[in-house]
């Protein structure tokens, strides 16, 4: 019997080590897994951290504008709503949805409050494409594009009011 009991203790000792090895070899692969993480994978998290950073009241931008097309007209924006060219709108490429900016023509002064409801715009150098209504009161609408001042109003997020500032 005691021959038995040796040969059982040898056997559980066996099966111990087994599991300590493929213990090891798995806390070793997990260990390559994350020493494989890339600058490609390091650059895309501070893109996502960028995009996700506080937005203060006031902020403020210098860039061009230019205004949707009208085979825009209806399609989905990123938020999901549907582009209505006669609501005071616009795209950003990092602004929270739903933070309200004040855009001002520096060309001739003249601004309108809109709510940021898509990402843009990819074109050229410009900082946000705007509804066509906004475009009509910053009178940039006939030229197109527009040198532009972009100033936070609202940056609270998830906040959604139908009524549109002037």
């Amino acid at each position: 019997m005691k021959d038995f009991e040796k040969k059982f203790e040898r056997l559980v000792d066996m099966f111990n080590l087994c599991l300590i090895i493929v213990f090891l070899m798995c806390s070793i692969n997990v260990l390559n897994i994350l020493a494989r993480v890339t600058d490609d994978d390091v650059e895309m998290l501070s893109k996502v951290e960028e995009s996700h950073k506080p937005v203060l009241r006031g902020e403020i931008w210098y860039g061009t504008a230019s205004w949707y097309g009208n085979h825009f007209n209806g399609r989905r924006t990123a938020s999901g709503e549907k582009l209505n060219p006669k609501k005071l709108t616009a795209a950003h490429k990092t602004l929270p949805f739903n933070t309200k900016v004040r855009i001002t023509n520096l060309r001739n002064n003249r601004s309108v409050v809109v709510r940021i409801t898509d990402r843009g715009p990819f074109t050229g150098n410009r900082i946000v494409d705007l509804s066509e209504k906004a475009a009509e009161k910053l009178d940039s609408k006939r030229c197109g594009i527009a040198y532009v001042k972009v100033q936070v109003v609202n940056p609270l997020f998830g906040l959604h009011s139908d009524r549109e500032e002037d």
